[in-house]
């Protein structure tokens, strides 16, 4: 089959990749996505085993140990990582499979695996960006400083991806990352 089945996507916090996924696993149920575990604690509208597997950082780092996540990182003062197993049974279900990372894991994950496709969801200026980090509500002050400046070093990286999509405009960022995707079936 022509084209990478993983694809990776990652943004800054508050870069709307979240939100773009969700939308096009409505429309693609077939695609796999893969439930990334961290020790940050859960927060508001969270779903334990559907937006996180929320873990220990004594069983994080039991999963390290193990070799159990495909890549890991400490981002934010909390680690993060994309577990193993259920990406290589997918891929070998030959199901398209979105992982939902930093910029640091997809760099991890783009070595491991070259034949992934890696996709960068811009916010359409820092000001637009900086603004819907400080009102979606959901870190302190301190948080969204860290996350800002966190945010411009991953800035930088994006031209390192395959692909870049403004998120200016919810429904044509969704349309540029289903072409992507799933470019047959895009209209």
């Amino acid at each position: 089959m022509p084209g990478s089945r993983l694809f990776i996507i990652s943004s800054v916090a508050g870069g709307g990749k979240s939100t773009l996924i969700n939308l096009l696993l409505e429309k693609h149920s077939d695609a796999f996505f893969s439930v990334s575990c961290t020790t940050r604690a859960p927060r508001p509208g969270d779903i334990p085993g559907k937006t996180y597997h929320f873990l220990t950082v004594p069983d994080f780092k039991e999963k390290i140990q193990n070799s159990e996540f495909f890549e890991y990182a400490e981002v934010h003062g909390n680690f993060y990582g994309t577990p193993k197993e259920p990406i290589l049974r997918a891929l070998h279900e030959n199901r398209v499979v979105l992982l939902d990372i930093d910029v640091q894991g997809a760099a991890s994950v783009k070595k491991l695996r070259p034949d992934s496709m890696s996709i960068f969801i811009q916010p359409p200026s820092l000001e637009v960006w900086k603004s819907r980090l400080r009102n979606r509500g959901t870190d302190s002050p301190e948080t969204v400083e860290r996350r800002i400046r966190n945010g411009m070093k991953e800035l930088s990286k994006a031209p390192e991806f395959d692909h870049l999509i403004i998120n200016n405009e919810l429904d044509v960022a969704l349309a540029e990352l289903e072409s992507i995707v799933f470019p047959k079936t895009t209209k």
